[in-house]
């Protein structure tokens, strides 16, 4: 019943992506004793767990390059994940309301669809650093942006013109130091930030089309 007609919109794809490209462009300084900047560098980002690059860190000793040279990885560095997805009954709409969607190849065509369903993605975003300084800045350049929210527009279903503006919400930041053990340990901060982005799930688009009334004739009869 349900795989009646296939569809995929791409809907959670589409939000982490948009998620990622929030955070891809972060860069942080290094500076000389006269406070003139000696270096610029762009923190690369990856999608994975912590617990992935925390276990990485931990192994970079047993790690080899093609020159059999030992090789870690590099630090800062921001991670991202998908935490959860839960349904928000606060944002319900009509189940049997029904949408006019505009085609994106003809603007003169319409499909019809029936109302998204709300959900809240969770996401995960952590930030490693081997130094509090890098770690600061990179965490500055993410925080004052939530109030707690920021609003991005996104392209809802593929295919048409349909944009919807989707709040992703800073809802909670943690810190923690891992620096145990003897003084060969590699020290490692990170910051983990968890958000909330406010998202649309979309069903199948109508097949069928239909066209855009763009007149119409009224006649007033007196009497």
């Amino acid at each position: 019943m349900l795989g009646k007609s296939h569809f995929y919109h791409e809907a959670i794809k589409r939000a982490v992506s948009v998620f990622g490209t929030m955070f891809n462009e972060i860069d942080i300084q290094r500076e000389n004793s006269d406070d003139s900047t000696s270096q610029n560098v762009r923190v690369p980002l990856s999608y994975g767990p912590k617990q992935k690059f925390i276990a990485r860190l931990d192994q970079a000793g047993d790690i080899m390059d093609a020159n059999n040279s030992r090789v870690a990885m590099t630090l800062p560095r921001i991670a991202f994940d998908i935490t959860g997805l839960t349904y928000d009954a606060e944002r319900k709409l009509g189940k049997l309301k029904q949408y006019k969607l505009h085609d994106a190849s003809d603007n003169t065509v319409l499909r019809t669809q029936f109302a998204p369903v709300p959900y809240n993605i969770n996401f995960g975003l952590y930030v490693l650093a081997k130094n509090t300084e890098d770690a600061l800045q990179i965490v500055e350049q993410i925080l004052p942006f939530f109030t707690p929210d920021f609003t991005v527009t996104m392209t809802t279903v593929p295919g048409t013109n349909e944009k919807r503006d989707v709040p992703i919400i800073l809802s909670d930041v943690s810190y923690t130091d891992e620096y145990e053990g003897d003084f060969t340990s590699r020290r490692v901060l990170y910051y983990t930030l968890r958000f909330t982005a406010k998202t649309y799930l979309f069903g199948p688009v109508s097949s069928a089309t239909s066209d855009i009334v763009k007149s119409v004739s009224v006649r007033y009869l007196a009497g």
